[in-house]
């Protein structure tokens, strides 16, 4: 029941990095611009610490570096 509410809670939070990530896409459209290369390099790390984390069954780390990757995207895809 514990493991089960610990996944329902890191869903939810990944669902709220969309929205995290459209409003930082909206407030930092220069940023954006220049540090293109290195939001791809955010969400490849943030891809791989996610797979590890799954790997190792550490669901705050797979669920953190799950968040980073999803928050990067999103800002990359609003334009």
């Amino acid at each position: 029941m514990l493991e089960s509410l610990k996944i329902i809670i890191g869903t939810f939070i990944l669902i709220l990095g969309i929205p995290i990530g459209n409003l930082l896409a909206k407030y930092t459209k220069e940023e954006l611009k220049d540090g293109r290369k290195w939001f791809n390099l955010l969400i490849f790390i943030g891809l791989i610490g996610g797979i590890t984390g799954l790997i190792i069954g550490n669901d705050s780390l797979m669920f953190s570096f799950l968040f980073i990757a999803v928050v990067s995207s999103r800002s990359l895809r609003r334009k």
